[in-house]
């Protein structure tokens, strides 16, 4: 096969392949491994199947694609950096989509290459082209260009590439672009301050993240809602959240929350922002920012008390995450009974209300109820249990309910809250003492997809992996629940039958 391919690319090193020779050369070149590849492939080769691309012909276009794709794969990258540097440029100006994101593949490689990306940083030229991509209506082009420039802007160099020369200017020109390839490049400028204090310190200086957070607290709404995302993004990071404190951001976006009241659009940005200090509770201290910032919590609560689905449902992702860490669970507890009434509510919609926002209460649930072993205090394990009995007045039975609709989604979800109680004493013993629950969790027939049937197992193994379970359940039932977890999520019973002479 080797020499049937080699004898084909030679017809198409001299350009006079015809089409049904390029197709019969993709189809050669999947048989031969790739270090054979590498030994027949001549830079002769590789101009010419380039060159097969300047073509008004969709399919040789097309095929040589699918040719150059596997035989690149087989070049290191900083060869095709040094050799293809010309090729490269033209495939990212090339009219053909499918050209761009074989192109842009390729780049993807060479940044992820220690020793090809410098190559890169030296070819001003390609690098204009690389941040051009970014404003193409392919999004899967723009993407690729997004993650190669991030990838290099994480060394000295390439900060110094992107932002100390010409290419700023070349960013500022694609901006203009319109406002979607905007936001492209406040992503890409988000991805590279989130990598270290110097590089957002780039990002600053160069004016785009002032220019950001100044669209943030800007007058229109609907760009509001966008930015608030990416500022979002900005302060996963140590660096992103001194700087946006430091700029007085934070607190900026609290003023905006408590002036909502009287701004008629302020469902448009409204869930970005509560999201936002959602967020940065849990990456900074739940306890802090909830002191700090009073007006977050509140309306988190008017927004679950409201009667608007989508407030709902943002107020309950954003309460998940706050009760995804003790200090979050013990702040929501401070509230008392207010937050105990709002279980209720919760455990009402979980029953109730459309599917999206059932899924979504689900795995608040899952989220606000979950202890890990070390963590499990007799006040807190007194907390949780509270919690649950304030979701319904059966809340097992309610659970239990939602684990046998014929709905994947909901119950997986259901499945996913039994999960996270499994490892609370207070959880095994209820389970216990509801009829037929240890069966249910120890059939399998029950379970119709791989989906269930993993959620399912995660429940075993969190029962089973619990220190308690085998005095709780007694040892009839620990046996049963150890052997369906060395079984694995997919064992099926051998049936045997019986041959029975005479019968069909």
């Amino acid at each position: 096969m080797a020499e049937a391919a080699a004898e084909l690319l030679e017809r198409a090193a001299r350009r006079d392949a015809a089409l049904e020779e390029l197709r019969a050369l993709r189809v050669a070149l999947q048989a031969v491994p790739p270090a054979a590849l590498r030994a027949r492939l001549g830079e002769h080769h590789l101009g010419a199947l380039f060159g097969l691309l300047a073509v008004n012909d969709r399919e040789q276009v097309s095929t040589c694609v699918s040719i150059l794709e596997r035989i690149l794969q087989a070049l290191d990258p900083l060869y095709v950096i040094q050799n293809l540097r010309e090729e490269l440029q033209k495939g990212l100006v090339h009219p053909d989509d499918s050209v761009k994101i074989l192109t842009m593949s390729q780049v993807g490689r060479i940044v992820e290459d220690p020793a090809a990306v410098t190559e890169i940083l030296h070819s001003p030229e390609l690098l204009q082209q690389i941040i051009n991509c970014i404003g193409g209506e392919k999004i899967a082009v723009a993407k690729e260009a997004i993650k190669s420039l991030s990838r290099i802007a994480q060394s000295q160099e390439g900060l110094e590439a992107l932002f100390g020369s010409s290419l700023l200017g070349d960013l500022r020109n694609v901006m203009a672009t319109s406002d979607v390839v905007r936001y492209r490049v406040y992503e890409l400028i988000v991805e590279i301050s989130s990598v270290s204090a110097e590089s957002l310190n780039y990002c600053a200086s160069s004016g785009l993240i002032p220019e950001l957070i100044g669209e943030l607290t800007g007058e229109d709404v609907l760009v509001r809602a966008t930015c608030i995302e990416m500022v979002t993004s900005l302060a996963h990071s140590p660096q992103g959240r001194q700087y946006l404190a430091q700029q007085g951001v934070i607190d900026k976006i609290s003023n905006i929350i408590l002036g909502a009241e009287s701004d008629p659009f302020s469902s448009f940005y409204l869930p970005g922002f509560v999201k936002f200090f959602g967020n940065l509770a849990v990456v900074d201290s739940p306890q802090q920012i909830c002191e700090r910032y009073p007006v977050f919590m509140e309306k988190v609560f008017e927004m679950a008390e409201s009667q608007d689905p989508t407030m709902i449902g943002v107020a309950v992702d954003t309460l998940g995450i706050l009760g995804s860490n003790v200090e979050g669970k013990q702040v929501l507890q401070k509230t008392r009974s207010r937050f105990q009434n709002l279980l209720s509510k919760i455990g009402h919609q979980a029953k109730n209300a459309p599917t999206e926002l059932r899924l979504r209460c689900l795995d608040a649930i899952s989220s606000l109820l979950y202890l890990p072993p070390e963590q499990q205090t007799e006040d807190l394990l007194r907390m949780t249990e509270s919690w649950f009995t304030s979701l319904s007045s059966q809340p097992l039975e309610l659970f239990r309910s939602i684990s046998t609709q014929p709905f994947p989604d909901l119950h997986c979800g259901a499945l996913r809250v039994f999960t996270a109680i499994a490892n609370q004493p207070w959880a095994q013993k209820l389970m216990l003492s509801s009829p037929g629950f240890v069966e249910y969790v120890v059939d399998r027939s029950v379970e119709p997809d791989k989906a269930s049937k993993d959620a399912k197992y995660e429940l075993v193994k969190a029962l089973v992996n619990s220190k308690t379970i085998a005095e709780i359940f007694g040892n009839q039932y620990y046996l049963r629940l150890r052997a369906y977890l060395q079984e694995g999520p997919y064992y099926v019973k051998a049936v045997s039958t019986t041959a029975v002479e005479g019968a069909e």
